[in-house]
């Protein structure tokens, strides 16, 4: 089968692997990816997509700065990949303008993917502020997709509600009454997906569930390696009550429809 991990956190260095238990490792540079790639293709995963974040110990300092050495670090990566990797990148409402124009500048570069967006990362933000807005609809001009970490509160469903023609993808089903409440989103708003990524799968039947009320049209396989375990996730939607029409739309369909990217186009299941 053909997979693509929507929602994984790449490294270049060190301070930016957010892995819990085993140690980032002396890689460095092509060498990381290469370690990435071992690792996610040992699993059965063929391409990533993703943000680099900073690591458990990294300090918010407050500027615009460190998220761009961030994005450009993902671009670094992109570069190292050979086709491999899809980075995602960060914006930020304190920082409108910087964040338009790193939209416009990612844009240039090919990439397409905001994100994965935390709202208590880099000293806490909403979604749903009118600064928010502005940066969004910069988004909306250039056809970006928007990966959000899920909130339980209404903040998210704000922000998707205002952005009707942004396609947003949120993150981690969680357990049983988080599961109903992004569900219950996805059914109000046509614009919202949800990735696999994080708590839920490891829930027998979550996602035949899932796929019975909305379609497997709605999500995306993910991991959120290297936090996780990728080659859980990969069993765990191989072992669902899903068609094989459904598994590959998850799988990497989905993924490749709404990035606009063609990693199998011409290729079959394998």
């Amino acid at each position: 089968m053909n997979l693509i991990d929507f929602h994984m956190h790449p490294y270049l260095t060190g301070s930016q692997y957010t892995g819990m238990y085993l140690e980032p490792g002396p890689e460095s540079g092509k060498n990381v990816m290469d370690k990435i790639r071992c690792d996610m293709e040992r699993a059965g995963i063929s391409h990533v997509c993703g943000s680099v974040i900073g690591g458990g110990n990294t300090v918010w300092k407050g500027s615009f700065h460190d998220l761009k050495e961030l994005n450009r670090s993902a671009l670094g990566l992109k570069n190292m990949s050979d086709g491999f990797y899809t980075p995602g990148f960060h914006i930020h409402p304190e920082f409108v303008r910087e964040s338009i124009e790193e939209i416009e500048y990612m844009a240039e570069h090919g990439v397409r993917l905001i994100g994965e967006l935390v709202p208590y990362a880099h000293g806490g933000y909403s979604y749903s502020s009118g600064a928010m807005d502005k940066i969004l609809q910069a988004a909306e001009a250039y056809g970006m997709v928007v990966s959000y970490h899920s909130t339980d509160d209404d903040d998210a469903d704000r922000m998707v509600e205002r952005h009707p023609k942004l396609t947003f993808v949120a993150a981690h089903p969680g357990e049983k009454p988080r599961v109903e409440q992004r569900l219950e989103r996805m059914r109000r708003y046509d614009n919202l997906y949800l990735d696999l990524s994080g708590t839920g799968l490891a829930r027998l039947g979550i996602l035949a569930y899932s796929v019975r009320r909305l379609g497997a049209e709605r999500f995306l396989f993910g991991t959120d390696y290297p936090i996780n375990n990728p080659a859980m996730y990969v069993h765990g939607v191989l072992y669902e009550a899903l068609s094989d029409r459904e598994r590959r739309m998850i799988c990497y369909e989905n993924a490749e429809r709404i990035l606009g990217i063609h990693i199998f186009e011409g290729e079959g299941d394998h």
